[in-house]
């Protein structure tokens, strides 16, 4: 009797421990004060895009100079360096078979003239054939089409400043023999283009009267310029946008490597990088709504050091926690201690 009594004692002590402990963990939990934390009140901020690429100084107008035709030099006015207008004659190739030509079609055309002048005479009292003197107007027309083309081959032989600029190195001599394939010299402007390709990615930042800056290698002065075209298709390859700008002042040499920085001011919701919690599928923030944290998914744009911007999932308004991330569960009550400006967050 003694033993069952015994055994009935220990059981209610287990029992009234167990029911004591599980007291002890409902009134922990419903103790548990909420996590303290701090937020920024999501509002429209000025943003500033930057991105730096490789470009190009490219002349606005360069060519190289070549003769169309084979032939010896017989005049040669290239000086090294030298500016040249419009229109300057620079070098002349060996054309005397040519004007001797020429000169046999010019006196072939003269008498031709006369015939034709004649027989018009005599088709007018009915002296000469109509015939005749069609075949007469027609060797006359010939011979004038003869000495056209015979003077444009003349003019291939006579090479010409297409515009004004600077010449580059003479790399030939007078009297040398020359072929279409022979580069004379080079000749280019002063006044310079910038080209640069932007990835797919930055094709926003690009319009057309944009400002950007150009860095060079050799000084650490900044130029501004302004783009004015780009080509309207993405190379597939690459994924860039190839850009071309101008240089708005200054001066820059031709084939120069420089680096191209683009700006450009906008606005959006900015919150610091590490208020962003990294998931498999999105990124996701922490909201204060009616004094609970709501685990928000979010898609984000620009990023800076210290700050990303927010594209979509927060509104104007909205609380987000920015301090004691890792100690709030979704949905768990949250004390908001203080109320923190973005540029109070900047490293």
């Amino acid at each position: 009797m003694l033993k069952y009594k015994i055994t009935f004692v220990s059981f209610f002590l287990v029992f009234a421990f167990l029911v004591s402990c599980k007291n002890n963990d409902k009134n922990q939990k419903k103790e548990n004060p909420p996590v303290s934390v701090d937020v920024i009140i999501a509002g429209e901020d000025d943003l500033l895009s930057e991105i730096e690429v490789n470009g190009t100084v490219l002349s606005e107008e360069m060519i190289e100079l070549h003769p169309e035709v084979s032939g010896r030099l017989t005049y040669l006015n290239v000086p090294d360096g030298a500016t040249v207008k419009e229109g300057t004659i620079l070098a002349k190739i060996n054309d005397a078979d040519l004007q001797a030509e020429l000169k046999k079609l010019t006196a072939q055309l003269d008498l031709a003239n006369k015939t034709e002048e004649r027989l018009e005479k005599l088709l007018e009292i009915s002296g000469v054939n109509q015939s005749n003197y069609d075949a007469a107007l027609n060797e006359v027309n010939t011979l004038e089409a003869s000495i056209k083309a015979k003077e444009a081959q003349i003019e291939k032989t006579i090479i010409k400043a297409s515009f004004t600029g600077k010449l580059g190195l003479r790399l030939v001599s007078l009297g040398a023999y020359v072929t279409p394939t022979t580069v004379i010299s080079t000749l280019q402007t002063d006044k310079v283009k910038i080209d640069f390709a932007v990835p797919e990615a930055y094709k926003d930042l690009i319009n057309v009267g944009e400002k950007v800056i150009i860095q060079t290698t050799l000084s650490n002065i900044n130029y501004t310029a302004t783009i004015s075209a780009f080509e309207p298709k993405i190379n597939a390859e690459t994924r860039n946008l190839k850009v071309r700008a101008r240089l708005d002042s200054g001066i820059l040499s031709s084939g120069a490597f420089v680096k191209v920085q683009l700006l450009k001011k906008s606005k959006g919701i900015m919150v610091p990088t590490n208020a962003i919690i990294p998931d498999d599928k999105s990124n996701q923030l922490i909201v204060v709504k009616n004094g609970k944290g709501k685990y928000t998914s979010v898609e984000t744009g620009t990023r800076t050091s210290d700050f990303v911007d927010i594209t979509k999932g927060l509104t104007v308004g909205d609380s987000i926690v920015v301090s004691g991330v890792l100690f709030v569960r979704p949905n768990a009550k949250v004390k908001v201690s203080k109320v923190k400006k973005l540029s109070d967050l900047a490293e």
